[in-house]
C-alpha cells in the first residue's frame, strides 16, 4: 500500500473543488473528498446540489468511484469545502460509508485541520452493533 499520509490527501481533496453552478437549479463542486484505500488507491468526488435535493455528496462520489474500481475498504478520508478547508462527513455519508466493509468503522477522517477520528466515533451508536 502507498503511503499517503493526511496532507498529501487534503491536497488532492483541495485540489478537486471546483465550485460552479451548471444551471439554475445545479451547483457542483463546492464540497470535494478524497478516500484513500487499503490498496493505497485514492478515489476523489464532488458534491452535486440540486433544487430537488436529488444530488449527492462528495463523499458519496467518491465511494462510487472506489467501488466501481471493486475496492471497499476506506483507511483515510477527507473531505473539503469552498475554502478547502476539512469537513466532517454529514450523518448520511458516514453511515453510508460504514456500511461498505465491515472494516470502514476503523477508517481514519479528518473532521478539521489537525483533528483525525475514526469513522466508528463518528458512529458512537452504531445500529449495527
Amino acid at each position: 500500500m502507498k503511503q499517503i499520509d493526511f496532507e498529501e490527501l487534503l491536497e488532492i481533496a483541495r485540489k478537486t473543488v471546483y465550485p460552479k453552478r451548471l444551471s439554475d437549479y445545479v451547483e457542483v463542486g463546492g464540497v470535494a473528498a478524497a478516500i484513500l484505500t487499503q490498496s493505497g488507491n485514492v478515489y476523489t468526488g464532488v458534491c452535486i446540489d440540486t433544487a430537488c435535493s436529488m444530488g449527492f455528496c462528495a463523499e458519496h462520489a467518491a465511494a462510487a468511484a472506489m467501488i466501481t474500481a471493486r475496492e471497499q475498504r476506506i483507511i483515510k478520508l477527507v473531505a473539503v469545502n469552498w475554502e478547502g478547508n476539512p469537513i466532517p462527513p454529514c450523518g448520511r455519508c458516514r453511515e453510508f460509508l460504514s456500511q461498505l466493509d465491515e472494516k470502514n468503522g476503523l477508517a481514519e477522517v479528518m473532521v478539521r485541520d489537525g483533528v483525525i477520528v475514526t469513522l466508528e466515533e463518528l458512529l458512537p451508536y452504531d445500529w449495527k452493533k
